[in-house]
């Protein structure tokens, strides 16, 4: 009898172990998006979840969990300084979370203090009003603006100096107007800032294209009236004109992707870079990005570290531009 029973502990302790050997960086894995759901950070999470497991690159789906503060500050200092081994776990960035970065905004971190994982698409900035808006044009809002600046209000996921902001301030520069001048009202990401736009609260939000065509899809209330790519964008948003064919030159690419905590091991972030590579080389995920109004944009490794260097350059530059403050 205790033979019997040393040996059903003995196969239990094996199998444990077993179990635990098997575990790895793609089990129980988790997605931050630094934000309140129906953002462009919830859209990001949503498609490393469901191309990770349409792929099989992972046996459970993926767990998307919302951190919003800061626009992204709350989410970085956390897995900075209380989640910085954490494997399984990969948090969600675009372009104006290096725009925070580049001023500051993230507290006494800088990039330098995650691991960058990927880029795995791209989107462009919009200027979105609600459906029944008097404004129906680009023209409409500069003149409405010109005619009394207290009376537009933009809605702006982030304070002045977020990306929302820097967007409005470039149409507004492009179109002799001051961005001092502007009325901003500051929301917790895409999401609310899109619900105080149909609720009548805002009457402008500068937010991104393919949030905007997702909320759409979704039965949101709201129009696009121009996009800040280099040349119109394709499926639904192909009649939207470009702000640049409008006659101003404002663009405004925004990179999405993903980072992860500062003492993950090489070797557990070799396993997520290069399943992030073989996934985003597949016909499946081109499918699922192009669905959620992505446009192709693939980087990790060397050529993603490169490139985040670059753009914290850029928004230096251009923080100093708009007399914001620079962090060195």
């Amino acid at each position: 009898m205790k033979k019997t029973l040393r040996f059903a502990l003995a196969s239990a302790a094996l199998a444990l172990t077993g179990t635990l050997a098997a575990a790895g960086p793609l089990d129980k894995t988790e997605c931050i998006a630094p934000a309140k759901p129906g953002g462009g950070f919830d859209l990001t999470c949503k498609l490393a979840q469901a191309a990770l497991m349409e792929g099989k690159y992972i046996s459970d789906p993926m767990r998307v969990s919302y951190m919003p503060g800061g626009i992204g500050a709350v989410a970085y200092n956390a897995i900075v300084a209380q989640r910085p081994g954490e494997s399984n776990t990969i948090v969600a960035y675009s372009g104006g979370s290096l725009l925070n970065l580049a001023q500051g905004k993230f507290g006494r971190y800088s990039e330098a203090d995650v691991r960058w994982l990927a880029a795995i698409g791209t989107d462009y900035g919009a200027v979105i009003v609600a459906e029944n808006s008097p404004i129906k044009s680009i023209a409409d809002l500069v003149a409405a603006i010109k005619a009394n600046p207290g009376k537009v209000v933009f809605g702006a996921g982030g304070s002045v100096g977020s990306q929302d902001w820097m967007k409005a301030a470039l149409t507004a520069r492009a179109s002799g107007l001051d961005p001092k001048a502007m009325r901003f009202v500051a929301f917790e990401g895409g999401g609310e800032a899109l619900t105080a736009l149909q609720g009548g609260h805002v009457q402008v939000y500068s937010g991104d294209a393919s949030e905007a065509e997702e909320q759409i899809k979704a039965g949101a209330k709201i129009r696009v009236l121009a996009v800040m790519a280099d040349k119109r964008l394709e499926g639904s948003m192909a009649q939207v004109p470009t702000m640049k064919e409008l006659g101003y030159d404002v663009q405004w690419p925004i990179i999405r992707g993903f980072y992860m905590g500062p003492k993950v091991s090489d070797a557990d972030f070799r396993v997520w870079s290069d399943t992030f590579a073989k996934m985003m080389a597949t016909p499946q995920y081109d499918k699922l990005r192009a669905e959620r109004g992505l446009f192709k944009f693939a980087l990790t490794g060397p050529e993603l570290d490169a490139f985040i260097k670059e753009r914290m350059a850029v928004y230096r530059k251009l923080a100093a531009d708009f007399g914001l403050r620079v962090a060195q």
